[in-house]
């Protein structure tokens, strides 16, 4: 794991998970956005790999789109196939490389 001189506090860990969630559950039908563009809104631009981890081990992320979350240039998670099928249901659109169609269905605004 990479070693971050900006390390959360217990207190901003907390903060943290809870504004992944938050904006995890606002992302759009037929919309992706991405790790990285998850933590610059949680306000911790650095910390895309703990939006997954939040995500992996969050007892409510079976609730929530997490599905919707996708890599910088629109990979789905590896070894979930699934993921893949949710998004197509939803009118997402692959690139022939496998990739989300990013600039058809990236989602950047938060309210």
């Amino acid at each position: 794991m990479k070693d971050y001189i900006d390390r959360m506090t217990e207190n901003q860990a907390r903060q943290f998970r809870a504004a992944v969630l938050n904006i995890v559950s606002q992302i759009p039908r037929g919309q992706v956005t991405t790790y990285g563009h998850i933590a610059t809104l949680a306000e911790w631009p650095s910390h895309s790999r703990m939006v997954g981890r939040t995500l992996r081990y969050a007892p409510e992320a079976p609730d929530l789109p997490c599905h919707r979350v996708v890599n910088a240039v629109g990979r789905t998670a590896p070894g979930w196939s699934r993921q893949r099928t949710l998004l197509e249901a939803e009118g997402v659109r692959f690139k022939p490389n496998g990739h989300v169609d990013m600039s058809r269905h990236l989602w950047e605004h938060f309210d």
